[in-house]
């Protein structure tokens, strides 16, 4: 059976970015992928500061990575970028960490202008962790996902769409994986119409 590594760039529990990944976990597990979840609220904060490769949590986290098939990332876009902690946390990861796995980004932000971000700063630092590769990623406004009164997370039909087909093709990717029935065809079409970033 396939193991993931998801990990939230937000501390908090009920950002959008953290919402956006519970719903890709929950994707996962329908696939029959068992998902190891962290958070940056799983860390001391003087840890990921201060580089304590020899943090306990730091230790179990680079532990899970390196045992685990693939990565699913969440951020929420900062200054055109994704989270300066979870920047610290990835440092700790030692050299080579992402050899052999897949890997995910999921972003929110404010507007759309930031969708390529992560493709633009977040890949670059997970190909210098000699990452196989990364399956695209998806980006979600503030608009098209939300934390709702009764405590259920919102995400609008077509961003929920595009998460089905990254997801898909993410476990299509992963080995021992019990293959979903990715439709190939909408796969393409939705690379080609810039529905999932590449």
């Amino acid at each position: 059976m396939a193991v993931v590594v998801a990990l939230a760039g937000s501390p908090g529990s009920r950002s959008r970015s953290s919402g956006l990944l519970q719903r890709g976990i929950e994707l996962l597990g329908e696939s029959g992928v068992t998902v190891k979840q962290f958070s940056l609220s799983d860390f001391v904060a003087e840890d990921l500061i201060y580089g304590r490769f020899d943090s306990p949590d730091v230790q179990a986290f680079n532990a899970a990575v390196k045992h685990a098939d693939g990565l699913l990332i969440a951020s929420p876009v900062y200054k055109a970028a994704y989270s300066g902690g979870l920047k610290t946390l990835i440092d700790l990861l030692p050299e080579g960490a992402l050899t052999n796995k897949i890997a995910l980004n999921l972003a929110t932000g404010g507007s759309a202008a930031f969708t390529l971000s992560l493709d633009h700063a977040l890949q670059p630092v997970l190909n210098s962790l000699k990452v196989k590769l990364v399956v695209g990623g998806v980006f979600a406004t503030d608009r098209d996902v939300a934390w709702q009164a009764d405590g259920s997370f919102h995400v609008e039909a077509d961003i929920e769409e595009r998460l089905h087909i990254a997801i898909n093709a993410f476990v299509s990717y992963l080995p021992h994986a019990s293959r979903a029935a990715t439709d190939q065809r909408a796969l393409v079409d939705g690379i080609r119409l810039g529905r999932i970033s590449t």
